[in-house]
């Protein structure tokens, strides 16, 4: 079994301008953290383009052409008022996505395979015709319907630990009982969404965490909530939308996650695709702002990939 590592170098021409929390930074301390020397075991492959119709499993073609339409030839424009595009940003994003596709390849055909996708843009907060929340497309979205286009399986589960919730992602879920999303995030808080009551076709599972919350009240909403209705759902995939925000050291949110609870929600998520879905499971970048919280994040939850692999 392997963990593969999908990136490219393209993520890193997405520039959101000075001041921006979502930097190239964050990408280059991932890699840093990731690096050869010390993680030699990982089977690093580079993410190709996704394609346009790749992209309308997820989204609209009016939106599709709407991003097209502005991506600028120099400068930078904005889709909303967190959302940037520069030159280098539609090609970083279709690499987000070819990314997301290419790892579901590789768990597919590889059995007991896991993989980790270091990109940027974010994808989560992406709806099916806007761009929101530093998020052009909604990669794990486009991921569970190529899965489900390409390989033939129906039940696909998104578990997000990001402290933002994933309004995207749970608004192109929640009319399919098909497809599983289950969500800790800070609430009160950006986007406003992911409720309790929020429950699709009782296929969402949101468990809001308050300014403060930490270890104790997170690890009680995976336990009480969010894993057993998972394992009651039996996924034939598991994908991640890895936000690693909710990390004690990050400025832009009030969860209080150390690095080592992101070892443990990472080997949770791994017992559970063994046994219900042969170990497939694809994990996406999403948030986390300060770079030494991210990079121990990401380095804890990589480290778990690979002891299952």
């Amino acid at each position: 079994m392997t963990t593969f590592l999908f990136t490219h170098r393209d993520c890193l021409f997405h520039d959101t301008g000075d001041g921006h929390p979502e930097r190239a930074d964050r990408l280059r301390s991932v890699l840093h953290r990731l690096d050869l020397d010390k993680y030699p075991e990982l089977q690093r492959e580079e993410a190709p383009l996704a394609e346009r119709q790749t992209l309308e499993l997820a989204h609209t073609a009016a939106y599709l052409d709407h991003v097209d339409v502005m991506a600028p030839a120099q400068g930078i424009v904005a889709l909303d008022p967190d959302t940037k595009m520069s030159p280098g940003s539609k090609s970083a994003a279709l690499r987000g996505a070819g990314a997301t596709c290419a790892a579901i390849d590789r768990v597919m055909t590889e059995i007991g395979s896991n993989a980790f996708c270091a990109i940027r843009p974010p994808g989560h907060h992406a709806e099916a015709d806007r761009a929101m929340g530093f998020c052009l497309y909604n990669n794990v979205v486009i991921g569970a319907h190529y899965a489900r286009k390409q390989y033939g399986i129906q039940r696909v589960a998104v578990i997000d630990f990001d402290v933002h919730h994933g309004n995207g992602t749970q608004s192109m879920f929640e009319t399919d009982p098909d497809l599983f999303y289950g969500s800790t995030h800070q609430a009160p808080y950006y986007p406003g969404t992911g409720a309790a009551s929020e429950t699709g076709t009782g296929n969402i599972f949101n468990v809001p965490l308050k300014a403060g919350d930490g270890w104790i009240q997170f690890k009680a909403a995976m336990e009480e909530v969010i894993l057993p209705a998972l394992k009651r759902f039996d996924p034939e995939l598991l994908l991640i939308s890895a936000g690693f925000d909710a990390h004690v050291k990050d400025p832009l949110a009030d969860i209080n996650l150390e690095t080592e609870d992101y070892t443990w929600i990472t080997d949770q998520l791994m017992d559970i695709a063994d046994t219900h879905c042969e170990g497939r499971l694809v994990s996406l970048l999403e948030g986390g702002y300060d770079l030494d919280g991210l990079s121990e994040g990401v380095g804890a939850h990589v480290n778990s990939l690979l002891r299952r692999s």
